[in-house]
This record gives C-alpha cells, sequence and structure tokens, in this order.
C-alpha cells in the first residue's frame, strides 16, 4: 500500500480510472490521515455507482458511531432493489462499534453490494482479519499526508491532471499559503482557474498573487531565496514584513527554513557521491523543480557543509525558542528578524 503522497496519488488514479468506467470492488476500505484521497474516491463513487433514480431503495448511508461491524454486515447482505446493486456507506469508519465483525462478510462479500469504508484520519491496524480480508477481496486506499518537499510536484500534478500548468514559482507560493492542505490547494486551484482567459491555461505567480491574497515578494518562498544568495538587504527586508503580519507563524518559518537547509546539505551530500550527476538527478534527488537548481548550487557555495550543519543548529534553537523556550520577551517577528541575522552571519 502506499506509503508516501506520491504513491498515494497513484494508487487514486488507478482507482478513479476504474471507478469512471463502471468496475466497482465489492469492498472499499478508504483510509488515512490525508482526506483529501478518501473524499475524492468516495464522491465518485457516489456519483457512479448508481443513478439518481436507484438511489432512493439502493443507497445506504452510515456513521461509523451510530452502527456496529454487525449492522454494517447485514445492510451489506440485502439484495438490491429494481436495480443491477445496491451501495452501503459508512462514514467515519473508525468509530464504529466492533467492526473487525465486518471481516466474515468481507471474506466472501455480495457482487451485488458495493461497501465503502471511510475510516477518516488513520489507518486500520493491518493485522486484523478485516484488513486482512478487504486487501484480499476489495480495494484499500492508504491516503498518506504529502511531504512538504513533495508538495510543488503534488501541485503540478494536480493542475496537469485537470488540463492546466502551473509556473514553478506559482506553484512554491501556492504550497506556502495552503501548506500540505490538499483540499485546500485544489478549492484555491479551481478559484484561479475561473479567473483565466478562455485560451488561457498557464497559472503563473501574478494568478497566485491575484486570487489567493499572497504576495511573492513577501513570502517564506522569496526569503529562503536571499538566504541561498546571501542578499542581507532582501533577507532583512522579507523578515521584517513577515514578522509584522497578524497572521505570522513563526514554527510554519522555521519549518519552512529547516527543509530549505536539509536540502542544501541533502545536494551537498549528493553531489560528493555523484559529482557527474545530470541536473534532472540532482532536482530528483533533493525533491525540487529542476527550475531552482541554480539556486541551490549557490547556496551550496555560500553554505559549504559546517555552515549548513550550524545553520541547521541555528533554526532547531529558534524553533524551540518559538515555542516557549527561553526567549524571554522576544516577539515572533523580532526572533525572526534574529534568525535571519545568524543565518546570513554563517
Amino acid at each position: 500500500m502506499a506509503k508516501g503522497g506520491s504513491d498515494t496519488a497513484v494508487r487514486y488514479r488507478e482507482i478513479m480510472q476504474d471507478i469512471k468506467a463502471g468496475r466497482f470492488s465489492p469492498v472499499y476500505l478508504l483510509m488515512g490521515e490525508e482526506q483529501y484521497y478518501i473524499n475524492k474516491v468516495y464522491g465518485a463513487l457516489m456519483d457512479n455507482v448508481l443513478d439518481e433514480a436507484e438511489k432512493d431503495f439502493n443507497l445506504t448511508v452510515f456513521y461509523g458511531a451510530d452502527v456496529s461491524g454487525a449492522d454494517i454486515a447485514n445492510a451489506a447482505s440485502r439484495y438490491p432493489m429494481m436495480a443491477q446493486r445496491q451501495m452501503v456507506a459508512v462514514r467515519e469508519a473508525q468509530a464504529a462499534k466492533k467492526l473487525d465483525d465486518l471481516s466474515k462478510y468481507a471474506a466472501s462479500p455480495l457482487d451485488t453490494t458495493v461497501l465503502v469504508l471511510c475510516y477518516m484520519g488513520k489507518t486500520l491496524d493491518k493485522r486484523t482479519a478485516l484488513y486482512k480480508e478487504i486487501s484480499k477481496n476489495g480495494t484499500v486506499l492508504e491516503s498518506s499526508p504529502v511531504r512538504d518537499y513533495e508538495l510543488p510536484r503534488w501541485i503540478s500534478s494536480h493542475f496537469s491532471s485537470i488540463g492546466y500548468s502551473i509556473q514553478p514559482e506559482a506553484a512554491a507560493l501556492l504550497g506556502e499559503y495552503a501548506g500540505t492542505d490538499l483540499s485546500k490547494i485544489a478549492l484555491e486551484g479551481e478559484k484561479i482557474i475561473k479567473s483565466l482567459a478562455p485560451d488561457n491555461n498557464e497559472i503563473t505567480v501574478r494568478d497566485i498573487e491575484q486570487n489567493v491574497g499572497i504576495t511573492r515578494q513577501f513570502s517564506i518562498f522569496e526569503l529562503t531565496k536571499a538566504l541561498s544568495y546571501k542578499d542581507s538587504a532582501k533577507a532583512f527586508r522579507i523578515a521584517a514584513y513577515l514578522g509584522a503580519d497578524p497572521r505570522f507563524a513563526f514554527p510554519a518559518a522555521t519549518s519552512a527554513l529547516f527543509l530549505h537547509f536539509f536540502r542544501i546539505l541533502k545536494f551537498e551530500a549528493f553531489m560528493k557521491k555523484y559529482p557527474s550527476a545530470s541536473p534532472a538527478e540532482k532536482a530528483k534527488e533533493i525533491g525540487v523543480n529542476p527550475y531552482f537548481l541554480s539556486e541551490y548550487e549557490t547556496a551550496a557555495r555560500n553554505y559549504p557543509v559546517r555552515k549548513c550543519m550550524a545553520a541547521i543548529a541555528e533554526i532547531k534553537e529558534y524553533d524551540f525558542k518559538g515555542k516557549g523556550g527561553d526567549c524571554g520577551e522576544a516577539t515572533w517577528g523580532e526572533l525572526l528578524l534574529e534568525l535571519v541575522s545568524r543565518l546570513l552571519a554563517r
């Protein structure tokens, strides 16, 4: 099963392709921390298993806290009325009582029932009989969160799948705004697409700035870039602007800075081992678009291994301070300026 956001996306596309072609499994287990894929597959099943006229008698929707595994099995064991199949859906299935009692049904499910278990925010124990039977006789989607370093690639892939392209800097900016909340990214994406001219299928930084409410000029993305090039004036200007924003969250800033310097360190280690690697191989190793590779090459010169490790140690120290450590009366904005000063001094 999926072990990362990119694997989840591949499995999701396979499942969606089958659903749209009318190939349904008798049992679906949709589980994991990332609810975006669970909700998308659930929605596709709701739209495709039954037509509207069939839903009156052949659609049953339960909520986990209200039912037991035996209740779900009884409903799934019924035959459809005046239709080829019935659908039984369980939202919040992780809250159902004695859910493993459903394992006997899952061992021999009816081909006239499509049973959908939405196991939200966690995964079903893979040692249980229920998991083993569903994985043998049905379809399992383990919806893993997208990691920070996978996000720009996920954003590009998402827009590509619906017929649009997005500039690398625009993808980075959208990711900075939405974080790893895929539902939020998709929602903002719909808003952006509606604003485009009918003959335009490329999303630019300007589109992000106009429709999402974030400015590239004063963003964490631009701050890390200024640090890469050791552009002190620009770095301090951005840090001061970010720190003065009432919405500024210092832990999110330290997380982004840590990821950036970790990538620099990873790039240096890779280059030491594979000095003749191609640009595509370098970019893949550190999880960035090749468009940004020149920045990391410059950053590696400005922060050789020891300086980079010292920078990471500084970021960890300030992350601790921002979360209630020994920072005295300093505000988050002041901590950011201090941290930027120390990083530039490396």
